[in-house]
């Protein structure tokens, strides 16, 4: 029987999500890799615990996160009824929709129909009565974003979920979606973006819009799907994720050119007395608007690692010049 490390809201700072009541820590775990059927459970649990343990209170997941779709929350489901049934109160979990989830017109992208009945399917899988964030993964372009967002709306006021979410919505995209849940009388929490040192477009308008509104940040791949690791520093291993067959990075990603950029990165953490992936994330902690750093793990090792970054958070203005200087180079 699990029981929590007494001490783990001592491990790690946590901070407020944008203008709201919600603070989360500065690294959460998410769930996308490395927890569904294709995985060994028993690891994937002792990631989970440990990460508890550590003082990490966020889990994300999404409603395809597997493989195969769906089995991440239901694995997530079985550790929260064996192990983590009385922590529920002190874990926020977050769920979404917008990815290809079942076959039919239904299944996918942004309708009403679609997000109310993946999420109803989500909390079956997980066994909750409600998720404290869910987000639409992804905007649809042929749907009216009124209906999307009323849809969000709904689930908040039905108590399925306790904030709303946005997942790879843009500057221009979030601005209208604002505007929708203010005429509804809600707000959204949290917006959820692709970023790392090796993709920057959220720095161009949306993490200003985001402060402007008071809307908390909390980036992905922040190690741009391994790369930012020591991992690559020789090529492709076989057991990274450009390594394995339902990956979602591929091997024509990993150029000689992005490798070099990898190593100089890689000697300039060592000078700073971290590694790639901690010097990676803490550069991603540095932007105000970012509440917390979304990271994946594959063992404890990895997760351990992680959480590293948090021992030195600060860049001197020639630090940042030099790794500016080997992105753009």
């Amino acid at each position: 029987m699990y029981i929590a490390d007494s001490n783990r809201y001592t491990q790690i700072p946590y901070k407020r999500c944008g203008n709201s009541g919600l603070k989360l820590p500065l690294v959460s775990l998410g769930l996308w890799h490395n927890f569904g059927d294709v995985d060994r459970y028993d690891n994937s649990l002792k990631i989970v615990t440990r990460a508890f343990d550590l003082g990490i209170t966020h889990f994300d997941l999404a409603n395809n996160y597997g493989p195969p779709p769906g089995s991440a929350e239901r694995n997530f489901g079985k550790m929260l009824k064996n192990e983590l049934a009385s922590y529920r109160d002190e874990i926020i979990i977050s769920t979404k929709a917008g990815y290809t989830m079942w076959d039919g017109p239904y299944g996918d992208w942004g309708s009403k129909k679609y997000l109310v009945s993946s999420l109803d399917q989500s909390l079956k899988r997980m066994g909750l009565e409600y998720v404290d964030i869910f987000y639409h993964h992804r905007y649809d372009p042929e749907t009216p974003m009124e209906e999307t967002i009323q849809a969000l709306e709904l689930v908040v006021r039905q108590g399925k979920a306790l904030y709303i979410g946005l997942s790879n919505y843009d500057a221009e995209q979030m601005e209208q979606a604002v505007k929708i849940l203010s005429s509804l009388g809600v707000r959204c929490l949290i917006n959820q973006p692709k970023y790392s040192m090796f993709d920057r477009k959220p720095e161009k308008s949306l993490f200003s819009t985001l402060g402007k509104h008071g809307i908390g940040c909390i980036p992905f791949s922040p190690l741009a799907q391994g790369l930012l690791t020591d991992k690559y520093l020789k090529g492709i291993p076989e057991d990274s994720r450009a390594g394995k067959s339902h990956g979602h990075l591929r091997p024509n990603q990993v150029t000689d050119d992005k490798l070099n950029r990898i190593r100089l990165l890689n000697d300039l953490a060592v000078k700073r007395g971290q590694s790639l992936a901690q010097m990676a994330l803490a550069w991603v902690l540095r932007i105000p608007e970012v509440t917390t750093v979304l990271i994946g793990a594959s063992s404890v090792v990895q997760l351990e690692d992680s959480l590293g970054c948090l021992k030195n958070k600060s860049f001197s203005s020639e630090e940042i010049s030099t790794i500016e200087s080997i992105l753009n180079s």
